[in-house]
C-alpha cells in the first residue's frame, strides 16, 4: 500500500519533466529572464526526481520478476540468481524510498541562492567583537573547504580586536540552503584576553544569514539612486587612502508592509575599484529590499526554524561555545561534541548534517509521506 500511495506521488513527474525540458528550449522562454531562471530550476530538481523515479521503477520491476521466476521456475541456477536479485533490490528500496520522498518535498525556493552574512558582537563589550572575528574566521574557513567565494561589503573593527560588524556575501552552489541554520545568537563562554582575573565570561554574537536577491528579484529605480564616493581607510596602500573609490548609496525606497518611506544608506569599501564598489552596493541594496519586501516569508522561517536573529542577549542563544571544556552545543537539536579547535576551524559540516536531518524528518512527517 505504501508503495501504491508513493508510486501515486509519482504520476506526472516524468511527464512535466519532459514538458520543462522543452520549455527551456524556447526561444520566447529564454528571452523572459525570470521566467527562465525559474524554470531551470524546476528542471534541475526534476531531474534528480525523475532519474530516482526511474532507478525506482526498475527496481519493483526487478522485484516483481524475481518473485515470478521463483514462482515459475524449477532450474535451481535460475533460482538462485532470482533470489540473489531479489534480495539485493528489496534491500536497496527502503533508501530509495527515502530518497524519493526527501525530493518529493518542495524545496525551499532561497535555497539555491547565494547568500550575505551579517555578524555582529552581541552582549559582552570588547569580548563580543572578539568572538564575531572568531566566527567570520570560522565561516571563511568552511567557505574555503567548500569551494565557495566570499567579499567582506563592509566593517567595523572592535576596540580589542575582531569586529563590532562585519558584512559578506558568499558565492557558490546552494549557499544559502546549507548557511541559513547559522542564523541566530552564538554564545561563548571562555576567559577573555582582556580579563585579569581568569575569570570565565560569557559573550554572544548574532549571525544573520539572507538569501542574495538577484536582479529580477525586485524591480529598483537606479535613477533615484543618490551616489556618493570618499577615499577608503585602513590598509591596502596608497591608493585605498588617495583614491576615493568608496561608494555610498542613497535609495528612497516605500515599505509595502507598512506603508512608510525609509531612506535606505549603503556604504561599500570592499574593492578599490570604484566601479566594483557600486555594482556590490547594488547588490547589497536588492538583498535589503528583498528580505524587507518578503518579511512574511522571513518571519515564517524564524517561526519554523527558530534560527533567525532576535536580539543580542545571550538568552536568545542557538549554540553555545565552551572553551573550558573544549564543548560546542547546538541548542535546537540537541547536538554536542567536544572538538571546539576543529569547529572554529571551519569544520562544522557534521552539525549543519544533523540540522538538515533533523529538519527533513520534520518536512516528512509534516507531509505525512
Amino acid at each position: 500500500m505504501a508503495e501504491n500511495n508513493l508510486l501515486s506521488r509519482l504520476d506526472g513527474i516524468e511527464a512535466r519533466f519532459e514538458e520543462v525540458s522543452t520549455l527551456i528550449t524556447d526561444p520566447a522562454v529564454i528571452a523572459d529572464m525570470k521566467r527562465y531562471v525559474k524554470l531551470t530550476k524546476e528542471y534541475k530538481d526534476l531531474s534528480r526526481l525523475t532519474e530516482a523515479t526511474r532507478a525506482y521503477r526498475t527496481a519493483l520491476d526487478n522485484i516483481e520478476e524475481a518473485h515470478q521466476v521463483l514462482a515459475d521456475e524449477t532450474d535451481e541456477e535460475l533460482r538462485s540468481m532470482a533470489k540473489e536479485e531479489l534480495d539485493e533490490a528489496t534491500a536497496k528500496l527502503p533508501a530509495m524510498e527515502e530518497e524519493i520522498k526527501l525530493l518529493l518535498i518542495p524545496a525551499d525556493p532561497e535555497d539555491g541562492k547565494n547568500a550575505i552574512v551579517e555578524i555582529r558582537g552581541g552582549t559582552g563589550g570588547d569580548e563580543a567583537a572578539i568572538f564575531a572575528g572568531d566566527l567570520y574566521k570560522m565561516y571563511t574557513k568552511y567557505c574555503e573547504s567548500k569551494g565557495w567565494q566570499c567579499a567582506v561589503s563592509s566593517f567595523s573593527e572592535g576596540a580589542a580586536g575582531g569586529f563590532k560588524e562585519i558584512v559578506f556575501s558568499v558565492t557558490g552552489e546552494g549557499v544559502y540552503g546549507i548557511l541559513k541554520y547559522e542564523s541566530g545568537v552564538h554564545r561563548v563562554q571562555r576567559v577573555p584576553a582582556t580579563e585579569t582575573q581568569g575569570r570565565v565570561h560569557t559573550s554572544a554574537a548574532t549571525v544573520a544569514v539572507l538569501p542574495e536577491a538577484e536582479e529580477f528579484d525586485i524591480e529598483i529605480n537606479e535613477g533615484e539612486i543618490k551616489w556618493d564616493t570618499f577615499r577608503s581607510g585602513g590598509a591596502g596602500g596608497q591608493n585605498v587612502n588617495k583614491v576615493e573609490s568608496g561608494v555610498r548609496l542613497r535609495y528612497m525606497w516605500r515599505n509595502p508592509n507598512t506603508g512608510v518611506t525609509e531612506e535606505i544608506l549603503i556604504e561599500c569599501t570592499e574593492t578599490r575599484d570604484q566601479p566594483k564598489n557600486k555594482e556590490r552596493a547594488l547588490s547589497r541594496l536588492r538583498t535589503f529590499i528583498y528580505d524587507k519586501e518578503h518579511q512574511k516569508y522571513v518571519d515564517d522561517i524564524a517561526s519554523r526554524r527558530k534560527t533567525m536573529v532576535s536580539t543580542g542577549d545571550r538568552s536568545a542563544k542557538i549554540r553555545t561555545y565552551n572553551y573550558p571544556q573544549g564543548r560546542i552545543t547546538d541548542h535546537r537539536i540537541n547536538y554536542t561534541i567536544y572538538n571546539l579547535s576543529a569547529f572554529m576551524d571551519g569544520d562544522i559540516q557534521d552539525c549543519i548534517d544533523h540540522l538538515i536531518v533533523a529538519e527533513n524528518a520534520e518536512k516528512l512527517k509534516a507531509s505525512e509521506l
